[in-house]
């Protein structure tokens, strides 16, 4: 399986709110906040809106925090190329999306901070600075960049020369006002094969990414890790069969509120021409499922 491939799709992919709004503005109502879409429960559901999903093209997107704009993608059908788009909410209502430069962001909580690919924009008066780098340690990083309240920084690795297989996780934490070089999280993170799609609870509490395990489902299940008081990570689990499927899940995203779990399940097709494309949706749930894998623990 080509997983360099889908490394690259879902190489930011996150979906990002925040119950915490940086405007002063009233935001949207909660029936309005997923485009009219029924919230899940405990069982994955489909998100898929009509608004930003005509013919079923949406491929994935993040919320600012204060839910007034929704950055997302899309491919197929007209574009034959995955476009870029931003859609914003407006007198009551979600507008007329245009298409936007902005690819793959996130956000942090206050909304005062967009992370794209390896730099940052920070809010200004005007709308957002021009593009910065938080340091050398980002050099390293090939994909699935999350950053937890604190600014610490979680992302996958592969070294010039690994195998695609032999991607892992590390983080990088400000220190003394500066990023430190990226650590190697330990072996109860990086157990398994194509390593990738971390995702850092606001306050680090645990983590969820992606990879492939002898005790997964199929191809590419989601696993998650608690972290304990004393600093140390117990050991990874498959999140288990309402998650994970004989299909592909990864590409993990946290709302800032707390309350949904964001990912993609999908599969590879084979064209006519012999050539293979990945499918996948996004899919959405109650983030009680987390927390009813911490009691396991």
């Amino acid at each position: 399986m080509n997983r360099i491939c889908i490394s690259i799709v879902l190489l930011f992919s996150t979906i990002t709110t925040s119950g915490n709004s940086y405007s002063k503005d009233k935001s949207p109502s909660v029936e309005s906040h997923y485009f009219g879409e029924k919230p899940p429960g405990l069982i994955p559901k489909l998100f898929d809106p009509k608004i930003v999903s005509p013919e079923g093209r949406f491929d994935d997107g993040s919320f600012t925090p204060d839910m007034k704009e929704f950055y997302f993608t899309r491919r197929g059908g007209k574009n034959k190329k995955r476009a870029f788009f931003v859609i914003r909410y407006e007198n009551n209502t979600w507008g007329q999306e245009s298409e936007t430069d902005i690819k793959w962001p996130q956000f942090s909580a206050d909304g005062n901070m967009m992370y794209v690919g390896k730099k940052y924009r920070e809010r200004t008066d005007t709308g957002w600075s021009e593009p910065k780098s938080p340091g050398e340690f980002i050099n390293e990083m090939a994909h699935g960049r999350s950053v937890s309240s604190k600014g610490t920084y979680y992302f996958t690795v592969s070294k010039k020369g690994d195998k695609p297989e032999n991607g892992s996780i590390h983080y990088s934490r400000v220190i003394d006002g500066k990023y430190e070089n990226p650590v190697k999280m330990s072996t109860e993170i990086n157990s398994g094969k194509y390593i990738g799609g971390s995702i850092i609870a606001p306050d680090e509490s645990y983590l969820i990414w992606y990879m492939d395990r002898e005790d997964g489902h199929g191809q590419s299940d989601m696993y998650i890790s608690f972290k304990q008081k004393d600093g140390s990570w117990l050991p990874a689990i498959n999140m288990g069969s309402i998650i994970n499927t004989e299909m592909q899940e990864s590409a993990p995203g946290l709302t800032h509120d707390g309350k949904y779990l964001f990912f993609t399940r999908g599969e590879w097709k084979v064209k006519e021409d012999g050539s293979r494309n990945y499918v996948g949706k996004k899919y959405w749930v109650d983030t009680q499922v987390i927390e009813n894998l911490r009691t396991k623990q």
